[in-house]
């Protein structure tokens, strides 16, 4: 038996019209070509699929099963054809975000917030590439965006630029260290770093910093929580370094001090990778042009 979705379209139209005529003129058909189509139908089904002399017509225990079927299967395609229009249109997709900046939550979540405002159709969702690798990973399609400090030449993968961001210390204002203009990396030898829970090479103050310089810190405290780290730091357990946009809030505070690192500061730019093919995706294009804009709100408190 080959059962058709134009099979079950009828037998649905029918159930609901009451009636061969009304269904037919329902579905802009002629009800001799309906009455064809159903003839065709309970030829191959070997059985009838309605009780010819009930009004209004009535499906057959037979026309109730394939009726059933219909009634789960139809809104299934309906909303798989839904589905591809809007990826045509551009107003529906995925975007799975990989992160290989643990500070990044802090700036990530507002820009989120303002576009699943005006993408609701975009299945949304993060992971912590920290955990994985995260640009192989947007390679094999598991993700479709990675924000990273450190761009690689991929074929296939575009490296967009978001913002430039300093890495700053972070001391309790009355440590020793808050009388000086900058901090070099001899500073840190005496003293307690704490850090996210992250590989040292992902760290600014290690990559850019205290590995060059051969330095080692007297103890290294792994925090999750930012606002932890901070807490510590304002109570004197010790000093740490973290992205400009992340210590916004405390510029004014007068429990903290922030300083640059070095006498010329540390730079870092930071990138979405995407695929190329994705690159023009109108849902791509919003996300990083508020990403953009957050950047520059935060840097400018």
């Amino acid at each position: 038996m080959h059962i058709e979705f134009r099979h079950l379209r009828t037998i649905q139209a029918i159930h609901e019209a009451g009636g061969l005529a009304r269904a037919a003129e329902q579905m802009n058909i002629t009800q001799s070509a309906l009455s064809h189509q159903v003839k065709g139908l309970e030829d191959q089904a070997g059985v009838e699929l309605f009780v010819r002399r009930s009004k209004p017509l009535k499906l057959s225990p037979a026309g109730q099963r394939l009726l059933k079927l219909a009634q789960q299967v139809l809104p299934q395609v309906q909303a798989l054809q839904d589905e591809f229009s809007g990826l045509r249109a551009g107003s529906t997709g995925r975007m799975h975000i990989a992160i290989e900046c643990h500070a990044c939550f802090e700036w990530l979540f507002p820009v989120l917030e303002k576009f699943r405002r005006s993408w609701p159709d975009v299945d949304v969702d993060i992971r912590p590439g920290l955990a994985f690798d995260a640009l192989p990973a947007l390679l094999r399609e598991e993700v479709d965006l990675v924000v990273s400090s450190d761009p690689e030449d991929l074929p296939g993968v575009e490296f967009v630029e978001l913002f430039d961001y300093h890495a700053v210390f972070v001391a309790a204002s009355n440590h020793p260290l808050a009388q000086k203009p900058f901090i070099e990396a001899a500073d840190f030898r005496g003293e307690t770093l704490i850090t996210y829970p992250v590989e040292r090479s992902r760290l600014d103050v290690f990559s850019q910093l205290l590995i060059p310089a051969k330095v080692e810190p007297a103890a290294i405290r792994q925090v999750e929580l930012t606002a932890v780290i901070l807490l510590l730091v304002a109570s004197n357990r010790g000093v740490s370094v973290l992205p400009d946009w992340v210590v916004r809030e405390v510029k004014y505070s007068s429990d903290y001090v922030t300083r640059p690192l070095t006498e010329t500061g540390i730079t870092r730019r930071l990138y979405a990778a995407v695929r190329t093919d994705d690159r023009d995706k109108p849902f791509m294009e919003q996300l990083l042009k508020l990403a953009g804009e957050e950047a520059r709100k935060l840097q400018s408190v």
